[in-house]
């Protein structure tokens, strides 16, 4: 998720979501996904997510409903999924792994106890949600039956994403995580899965307002703490800023606190080339097979009609608009 503090740093506005409408947007699959799972299951009885053979699968409701969004507004979403993560960022995935753990034994305390309420356990399930295998196969199923683009990415998804923005083969990012500034998305939307319209995440008017380079930036980071380094003792965003500026870089910075930051060579070079292709393909037009969508959720996942029936009928009609639009 990188280091909330760069929001210091980022510039950030809001945007409409109707005044994206003919856009592309590459989507962090596994950051929007993760989201409307968390909320799903937070919201949802769980009976309506699990199969009779105890299979979670809140993800095909939270995609059925957080596609129409982008639908709606004749925003094209392009789905990039991970492909692995680097021995660096290993250590963030087993501490995020041992945090879930220690909400899984919390979850199974607070069932055994008869002061609990149902929405303390629904809020302690949402803690312990994970992308699991089925999770993973199933969110690639549903949207080829709906006609998503998806890409598979090398590495980190959010990369992959910030490259194909960089190419001008997308017009947005969207993700919650500020790392896409550190990877060079040009442009970042926030708030995807949120009610209201997102917040635009501006890389050059960042650069532009505290005077720094692309590698600068990243340094600013590394001092600050990213997913893979912890920050420099008592250096905050302004502090780190300061101190490139002073210095010229995160060397000539980090000789001036008297620190170390293992691996900075390495961490630097994860954000200004990462791994990420140029083999991927996709079309604008998205012609959803419904009535295959809704068989594979309803009937081969279990899910009840009436938790996904408004989404379907939302992915119609806004299906149905768009292609009457581009004929008149």
């Amino acid at each position: 998720m990188g280091n909330a503090d760069l929001r210091q740093l980022a510039h950030i506005e809001d945007v409409a979501f109707g005044d994206l409408t003919g856009s592309v947007v590459a989507v962090d699959a596994h950051n929007w996904l993760y989201r409307y799972l968390t909320t799903t299951v937070r919201f949802t009885r769980s009976g309506a997510y699990t199969t009779a053979d105890g299979e979670e699968v809140a993800n095909l409701i939270g995609i059925v409903q957080g596609l129409a969004k982008f639908l709606e507004s004749d925003v094209t979403p392009v789905f990039v999924f991970d492909g692995g993560v680097s021995g660096l960022k290993a250590d963030e995935v087993a501490e995020r792994r041992e945090q879930r753990e220690r909400y899984e034994a919390e979850l199974e305390t607070a069932r055994e106890r008869d002061d609990v309420t149902a929405a303390e356990i629904s809020t302690l399930e949402s803690r312990t949600q994970r992308l699991t295998e089925v999770i993973q196969t199933t969110s690639r199923e549903l949207l080829e039956l709906l006609d998503v683009p998806v890409i598979e990415a090398p590495a980190e998804g959010e990369a992959q994403a910030a490259h194909m923005a960089r190419r001008d083969h997308v017009d947005y990012v969207g993700s919650e995580d500020y790392d896409t500034l550190l990877l060079g998305a040009p442009l970042t939307l926030r708030g995807l899965t949120s009610k209201g319209d997102p917040e635009l995440m501006d890389f050059e008017a960042t650069l532009d307002e505290h005077d720094l380079t692309w590698e600068q930036l990243v340094d600013v980071a590394i001092l600050m703490g990213t997913d893979f380094n912890e920050g420099v003792s008592g250096v905050g965003p302004k502090t780190a800023v300061k101190l490139i500026h002073e210095h010229g870089d995160l060397w000539g910075a980090l000789d001036a606190r008297e620190a170390y930051v293992e691996g900075a060579d390495h961490i630097r070079e994860l954000f200004l080339n990462p791994d990420v292709t140029d083999d991927y393909e996709f079309s604008e037009e998205i012609d959803p097979d419904l009535a295959a969508a809704r068989a594979y959720v309803t009937e081969e996942w279990e899910v009840p009609e009436g938790e996904v029936e408004r989404g379907f009928e939302r992915i119609e009609e806004a299906v149905t608009q768009t292609g009457l639009d581009r004929w008149t």
